[in-house]
């Protein structure tokens, strides 16, 4: 299976809060919900990717 172009390589998934991260102080937006906010992003510019690169996993 070819290898995705350099410039243009599979989007990367957001880092998830660490344990210690949210302060349980109900902020708005809580460190969870800007996490869930980069995921559905991710997940959109990855199935964008996935559709330039049908053959890659």
């Amino acid at each position: 299976m070819p290898a995705p172009p350099a410039d243009d390589p599979r989007p990367e998934p957001p880092e998830p809060p660490l344990p210690g991260d949210c302060c349980d102080g109900g902020c708005d937006p809580c460190i969870h919900d800007l996490h869930a906010e980069a995921l559905r992003h991710y997940q959109e510019r990855l199935a964008r990717w996935r559709e330039r690169h049908p053959d890659a996993e």
